[in-house]
């Protein structure tokens, strides 16, 4: 399964999860809120959204934030040196999902031709 289908078959799952409890659009709208351009650009929130994700180890985040950074405009380097930041901060077990993260990244990339 391609790194996109994965990501349309959580956001199908994270549907059907608000449909089941709307009461969790509540937390998701201050996502929104969250996440748009304020004293940071929305970029960047996501470019640290991800780090984070890494950090603590949250493999469906690192997908959701890796493509939510490059539809933002972040570069592959950009990404990149996020996850850097991100090893540094949370370590070896950090160091793991920075790869996990990395392959993200690039299969994000190659199926948008980028």
């Amino acid at each position: 399964m391609t790194r996109t289908a994965e990501l349309a078959s959580f956001n199908k799952a994270l549907g059907d999860l608000l449909t089941d409890a709307p009461e969790i659009e509540q937390f998701t709208g201050f996502l929104e809120t969250a996440e748009g351009d304020d004293a940071l650009d929305h970029k960047t929130k996501e470019l640290v959204s991800l780090a984070i994700s890494v950090v603590v180890h949250c493999e469906n985040c690192i997908l959701w934030h890796t493509d939510a950074a490059l539809k933002a405009g972040a570069t592959h380097e950009e990404v990149v040196d996020a996850l850097k930041v991100a090893v540094v901060m949370g370590g070896g077990p950090a160091l793991t999902y920075a790869v996990e993260a990395h392959e993200t990244l690039e299969a994000l990339e190659d199926e948008r031709g980028e």
